[in-house]
């Protein structure tokens, strides 16, 4: 009589976890105390941002929950008159300086994050279409993003954002606000991603797997995307890394000049503009907490970009 045998369904392979873990990038970022801990802190900050409504002790934008009299009450005391304990203390408001820190890096993260995709977004198409069309695509598109970069960007950032806010009609324009930085710092921002990718492009496409995509009939767009664009990614992160660190300043700026985000939606660009009309007058923590939150995000966003522009490096490998 012949056996039956029952197959079981294997369990994935360990041995493959095992060489990711041990992988040059793995291995790379385990071995970097810098990157760890500044993976840590961004990490930590996006969490504390996204669950901002649970973790927050206070709405400190819901008027019908604030109370005056708990205004200017130090960091790590309670208040004299209600008795309620601040971490961080409060503002002219009676606003929770911690839950306000919360609620503005939303806003910060979210304005970052998105005008860097579109950025990204806009850069790599138009940098794609420079290296690999040529002609008269290549220097137009160049040229303007030559002419672009002889200004700052926070400038540049600045007139759009005054020019989409002036064709916004008024009763509008608060709840626009956030959508028109988001589009100004994009629009600010695209040359850096449009010059890397149109260097490597021009690189990529003079390969043999390019010239084969093209003896077999694809389209130029079809080669584009398919087999320059996943060439090109690893410069493209890196830029992306670093170029949130400076969305999220320069919204900050913005916002602290009074052309950012509305007072019904502050960032922390927001809370530091309103921080300073008080750091002189002695409640210190308004200013020195959201300052130290937006300075401890754009260092450890940047030194997690510097990581990853060396890992991503082979001739460093």
């Amino acid at each position: 009589m012949a056996e039956t045998r029952i197959e079981t369904p294997t369990a994935p392979s360990r041995s493959r976890l095992r060489r990711t873990w041990e992988s040059d990038f793995i291995w790379s970022f385990r071995h970097s105390p810098v990157a760890v801990v500044s993976f840590a802190v961004v990490l930590l900050m996006m969490l504390g941002a996204l669950f901002a409504p649970l973790i927050a002790p206070h709405d400190p934008f819901n008027p019908a929950t604030l109370n005056l009299m708990n205004g200017f009450t130090p960091p790590g005391q309670a208040n004299q008159f209600t008795g309620e304990f601040f971490v961080l203390g409060t503002d002219d408001q009676g606003r929770d300086v911690f839950s306000t820190i919360l609620f503005g890096m939303r806003i910060s993260l979210f304005v970052g994050l998105s005008a860097v995709f579109l950025a990204m977004l806009i850069g790599v198409t138009v940098g794609l279409m420079a290296g690999y069309l040529g002609g008269w695509t290549e220097t137009i598109i160049m040229r303007v993003a030559d002419v672009q970069l002889t200004f700052p960007a926070i400038l540049v950032a600045m007139l759009i954002f005054g020019i989409a806010k002036g064709i916004t009609p008024p009763e509008h324009r608060d709840a626009m606000a956030i959508w028109v930085l988001i589009l100004a710092i994009g629009l600010s921002d695209w040359v850096q991603f449009a010059r890397v990718v149109r260097g490597a492009t021009l690189v990529e496409k003079n390969k043999e797997y390019v010239q084969a995509a093209k003896l077999i009939g694809r389209t130029p767009f079809s080669i584009m995307l398919r087999h320059i664009l996943p060439n090109v990614l690893n410069p493209v992160l890196v830029i992306a890394t670093i170029s949130l660190a400076l969305a999220i300043i320069a919204e900050a700026t913005l916002s602290f000049l009074g052309v950012g985000a509305p007072p019904t939606k502050p960032s922390l660009g927001t809370l530091i503009r309103i921080g300073q009309e008080f750091m002189f007058s002695g409640e210190w923590w308004i200013l020195f907490f959201p300052a130290a939150t937006l300075l401890a995000l754009a260092l450890s966003i940047n030194l997690l970009g510097d990581w990853l522009r060396d890992a991503l490096n082979p001739r460093l490998r």
